[in-house]
């Protein structure tokens, strides 16, 4: 860890390891920018020292990740997904400042994140629309 964060070195690491893990599981994480990059950082030095997926892989995953599912998460869908990629594997996206302590926020992302279609198409996206079109033309109407 580069930077302490104003905590100590432990507390610090632990901070890291709980962020890396949660990037793993949901595919993005929000954050304070300073955090962001270094967990940017962080997550692509895993990831690309966790590309052969042999015992020594599975172990050293066990040392950083909190939660075994994540280790599970990356042996079975990251490393197929990034096996013709060398590095990359996060990006970052700049939000709108914390409301409480105006701290600038950051949204930090996997690459290539898999988006499920399936669970699209069976929603109707037209029959909200066409909701709040009816809803405005009587709001309209009762105007007059």
């Amino acid at each position: 860890m580069k930077r302490t964060f104003s905590r100590q070195r432990d507390h610090g690491n632990h901070m890291l390891r709980n962020l890396a893990t949660s990037l793993i599981l949901y595919e993005k994480v929000d954050t304070t920018a300073p955090k962001a990059k270094e967990l940017k950082s962080y997550i692509d030095h895993i990831l690309a020292q966790s590309k052969t997926a042999d015992l020594k892989t599975h172990r050293n995953l066990n040392t950083i990740f909190f939660d075994k599912n994540a280790v599970k998460k990356v042996v079975e869908v990251l490393i197929p997904r990034y096996t013709d990629k060398a590095s990359g594997y996060t990006v970052s996206y700049n939000l709108k400042n914390r409301l409480g302590d105006n701290a600038a926020m950051m949204r930090v992302e996997l690459v290539d994140k898999k988006v499920f279609i399936e669970d699209y198409k069976d929603k109707k996206v037209s029959e909200p629309t066409k909701a709040k079109k009816e809803t405005l033309k009587k709001a309209k109407t009762d105007e007059k």
